[in-house]
């Protein structure tokens, strides 16, 4: 999978990847919750393809999201 996209990416790929709208991938990035970067002068977010499957990788789920998730739709 790594070799389908390149080291640095744009939100469109990373919204491709991780299968998000890319308006949510932009509000995360400007929020600080997914690792992002902006060029000096720049508008657009850049992200590293590597930071991207790590921060996927640190948020497995776990028993408590199923608990919550239960817990709101009864």
């Amino acid at each position: 999978m790594d070799a389908d996209y390149p080291p640095i990416l744009d939100a469109a790929q990373v919204s491709e990847l991780l299968g998000m709208n890319v308006q949510m991938v932009r509000k995360y990035a400007r929020e600080g919750r997914i690792p992002a970067y902006r060029l000096p002068g720049g508008r657009t977010f850049k992200f590293f393809r590597d930071e991207i499957f790590e921060f996927v990788r640190s948020h497995p789920v776990t028993d408590d999201a199923d608990v919550e998730e239960t817990a709101t739709s009864d």
